[in-house]
């Protein structure tokens, strides 16, 4: 394992550590819920779902997080304001677990971070996330509220590479005339989460991987993925995937230890019915890692890691 010189940042969102030396904290997972397709979404524009499934999905990823130690969040994706509100509401109502906030409407999310904020629950909040098509409606909405904690995404469509991804944080690319990390410090993120914006294999997704472990020893930010978008879009495993699904799912659950091994403080793992076979794996990872830097370098895992739990 390995040692940043960098000092390595640990945020708290919603009691939940963020970031650190590789060992230190265990890696948090993210789990989606009410993306397009998933079948408990009985009407996507109303917020309507299948409420006993849902809280039953939360529940069991709260409950195996409880028991390898690696702390979770729920990212909520929405299709609408009023479904994003509904969503929020009752993922409060079941678990005390931090949420992201997501659509592919700039909008709706920042719709649901007024709501969170209206509500009083912007410390569970992030922003995900500020990126670079980000408009000028939706700066101006952040600058108005000034929210903490947002993921910021190191994605450069004109360049995949580590110095493309790098010059979208510093500097800006694009319509875009500055970079996300000083543009998300005048917007008032005090908590930033570096995602180093997994593309599919073969666009960059190596790339992607890579700059986990760049992002940690320049910035020494909080920093992960959802490495399981690379899997989810490489051709050769989806013609498979009907004649072989147990292969799937492992390059499914395999991507998420690449970014892991890498130095990743949190990732967004997919699907949150996935967390039965996902937290088991990465909590493995996290075991090896902690046991590394703590007989090389001396370093304590938290009282909550895996290495402490499962040992």
């Amino acid at each position: 394992m390995f040692m940043f010189e960098k000092e390595q940042v640990i945020h708290n969102v919603g009691g939940v550590n963020i970031g650190g030396t590789p060992g230190e904290t265990p890696t948090v997972l993210v789990g989606t819920i009410f993306y397009g397709g998933h079948k408990i979404v009985e009407n996507a524009e109303r917020g309507i779902i299948d409420r006993a499934a849902a809280g039953a999905l939360i529940r069991k990823q709260d409950e195996i997080a409880g028991i390898t130690g690696n702390p979770s969040m729920v990212q909520i994706f929405s299709e609408s304001e009023a479904a994003m509100q509904k969503y929020i509401d009752f993922i409060v109502d079941v678990t005390d677990s931090p949420f992201l906030i997501d659509s592919t409407e700039p909008m709706v999310r920042i719709a649901g971070l007024r709501y969170a904020e209206e509500v009083g629950l912007l410390d569970r909040a992030v922003y995900n996330s500020i990126n670079v098509s980000a408009s000028d409606e939706e700066i101006q909405a952040l600058a108005e509220i000034q929210h903490e904690c947002a993921i910021i995404l190191a994605f450069n469509p004109q360049d995949p590479s580590i110095a493309g991804r790098r010059l979208i944080l510093d500097e800006g690319a694009l319509e875009l005339k500055k970079g996300l990390l000083p543009l998300s410090q005048e917007l008032g993120v005090t908590k930033p989460l570096i995602d180093t914006a997994t593309t599919a294999m073969g666009a960059g997704a190596g790339s992607a991987a890579a700059f986990t472990f760049v992002s940690k020893t320049i910035y020494g930010l909080p920093t992960g993925s959802g490495a399981h978008n690379a899997p989810s879009s490489w051709t050769w495993l989806q013609k498979r995937k009907k004649a072989n699904k147990e292969a799937y799912r492992v390059c499914d659950a395999a991507s998420n230890l690449i970014v892991q091994m890498m130095g990743a403080d949190f990732i967004l793992y997919g699907p949150i019915g996935n967390a039965e076979r996902v937290f088991p794996a990465v909590a493995m990872a996290d075991i090896f890692a902690a046991e590394a830097a703590n007989l090389e370098f001396g370093t304590e895992p938290s009282a909550d890691h895996p290495f402490k739990r499962l040992l």
